[in-house]
């Protein structure tokens, strides 16, 4: 099967059904007639821009990351300024602890915008570390995220 058919069909799973696992979209491929590793649904995962969620009940579940009608930048504001409580700059590196399971999100989203004053993240439960090129891009990305903080969120 090509890589275009598998991913229409792991986007339509995934659109109807909650899935949270690997295991579990793996399953649903299998009766779907599609045979695929668990090396290949994570490349698919990493490339269709699959991330966690949360839904009402505190359950996670794979969803598509997309922007709706945001632009980047503005779904990064909101969730900068729904989701994070602090924010620390330690050298070339800002760590940033997020509200619980929303860490990813964050990630996910910065990683898309591709801005020249990060290198690269790392994404956990509830932390973010932002990897700068130098003090002074870190202190940029720092300020960025000060503007947009809710201080309602701060701990």
């Amino acid at each position: 099967m090509k890589k275009e058919q598998r991913q229409a069909k792991i986007e339509q799973l995934i659109k109807q059904n909650l899935i949270s696992t690997q295991d579990d979209l793996m399953r649903r491929l299998e009766e779907s007639g599609i045979k695929a590793t668990q090396a290949t649904i994570s490349r698919d995962i990493r490339d269709m821009k699959i991330i966690k969620e949360q839904d009402g009940n505190g359950n996670l579940h794979y969803v598509i990351f997309k922007a709706n009608n945001q632009t980047e930048e503005e779904r990064l504001y909101k969730t900068i300024y729904d989701t994070v409580k602090s924010l620390t700059q330690v050298e070339f590196m800002n760590v940033i602890h997020t509200m619980p399971r929303n860490a990813n999100v964050l990630a996910a989203i910065l990683d898309d915008l591709v801005q020249p004053q990060i290198v690269g993240t790392l994404a956990g439960y509830d932390t973010v570390i932002i990897i700068s090129g130098s003090k002074s891009d870190a202190s940029s990305v720092n300020e960025l995220f000060r503007i947009h903080m809710n201080e309602d969120n701060l701990i």
